[in-house]
């Protein structure tokens, strides 16, 4: 376990230093189907690309934005990717909408939005959109997509293309903006130039689905960031989280129990700790120190508080944990002290479009409080790619 205390030890450094951070995701559900039939598409275990310029209009939101109140149990608001609608949602603690893309009415131009975090600037909008084969940033004043990678409905490997893609990240370079996605069913990692749409490095061997790594990966979901500009990958087929640095060399690795199966978008939590989700009906939540000690474990056999298809757990700084419970229809919080539900949006096991209803919400990120979402000062700070010593 060579590097996992210096990798704590960062973690919560950094973590010290932005309260207001917090991961969101996704990574399993599936979307465009409100009879949650399709879910064997989603983390398989066994178009031409293409560009517009962010428009230059006024920063500043065009929406009347509101000084979001915050509660004991969400210290922001939490952008849900409600795939099997083809939309998102921005939703208060209070459950108010208060951004929606497309617009209420209009027709959607993505598919199964299975994930959905914001930029570094959080003036835009990443999301994989994992059916659809498709990566793509919006916009978030103008409601416009402005960049694509991939093609529509088009599974492939050859550049340019991608198959079942999941957890797409923007980070902002030095040298430019790059785009990093898990793409599952290619058994790899890519990291994409947004000026040029060319792979400039990649991990995992293109359709190799080989438990090797660092040499070649089996079904990857998950690709979160990590400190100094690495990267915690998730295996489906491994059962498993791999922390890497910068390099692609293994820092550690998290086998998970056994009793549990279908790793999804396992990432770090507030204190130096892995946090992940299993897909599976009854789900599950573990979290697990990176020496491989079970810390705490969610898993409800029947009832209210029972899972189904769970895709991304977060913790969030005061302790609780953001999910989305995505065949249950809803994202919820629960309490690790008591192991209870404490907040829910959506109906739970009831699809629907009306305020208050979602469909197979696959995917989540948090906007803290002090954060004008499209505003001109924002600072790219206080987010995922914000670790030390990833070039920001």
């Amino acid at each position: 376990m060579n590097g996992s205390d210096d990798s704590v030890q960062a973690n919560r450094s950094f973590f010290a230093l932005t309260t207001g951070a917090l991961l969101a995701l996704t990574g399993c559900g599936v979307g465009g189907s409100s009879s949650h039939t399709n879910q064997a598409s989603k983390h398989h275990s066994t178009q031409t690309a293409t560009s517009a310029a962010d428009p230059k209009a006024s920063h500043k939101p065009q929406v009347a934005w509101h000084a979001s109140a915050p509660s004991k149990i969400l210290p922001g608001d939490v952008l849900i990717a409600d795939a099997g609608n083809n939309r998102m949602l921005l939703v208060t603690p209070q459950k108010k909408i208060v951004w929606q893309y497309p617009k209420p009415g209009q027709t959607s131009p993505i598919h199964d939005d299975d994930d959905v975090f914001f930029g570094p600037h959080w003036d835009s909008i990443i999301t994989n959109q994992e059916g659809n084969n498709v990566i793509s940033i919006i916009n978030f004043n103008t409601r416009k997509i402005v960049w694509n990678y991939g093609h529509a409905g088009v599974p492939g490997s050859a550049p340019g293309y991608l198959n079942t893609p999941d957890d797409a990240f923007l980070y902002s370079k030095p040298g430019g903006d790059v785009i990093t996605v898990a793409d599952i069913k290619n058994d790899r990692i890519l990291f994409i130039s947004r000026k040029t749409h060319r792979i400039i490095k990649q991990y995992g061997q293109t359709a190799v689905p080989v438990n090797n790594p660092p040499v070649s990966y089996s079904a990857p979901n998950g690709d979160f960031p990590a400190p100094n500009g690495g990267m915690l990958v998730t295996q489906i087929n491994g059962n498993d989280a791999i922390m890497l640095n910068k390099h692609n060399q293994i820092q550690y690795t998290v086998h998970f129990p056994s009793q549990f199966s279908y790793p999804s978008d396992a990432n770090i939590t507030p204190n130096g700790n892995i946090i992940v989700a299993f897909y599976t009906n009854p789900g599950a939540i573990v979290e697990m120190s990176p020496k491989g000690k079970v810390l705490w474990s969610y898993s409800v056999p029947s009832g209210p508080g029972m899972l189904n298809h769970p895709s991304l757990a977060v913790m969030l700084p005061n302790g609780l944990v953001l999910l989305n419970d995505d065949y249950n229809d809803r994202v919820i919080v629960i309490n690790p002290k008591t192991d209870k539900i404490v907040w829910q949006y959506g109906h739970t096991g009831k699809p629907g479009t009306a305020p208050g209803y979602l469909n197979e919400p696959d995917g989540l990120d948090l906007l803290p409080v002090g954060i004008t979402p499209g505003g001109k000062h924002n600072p790219i700070g206080h987010h995922l790619d914000s670790f030390p010593g990833n070039g920001l």
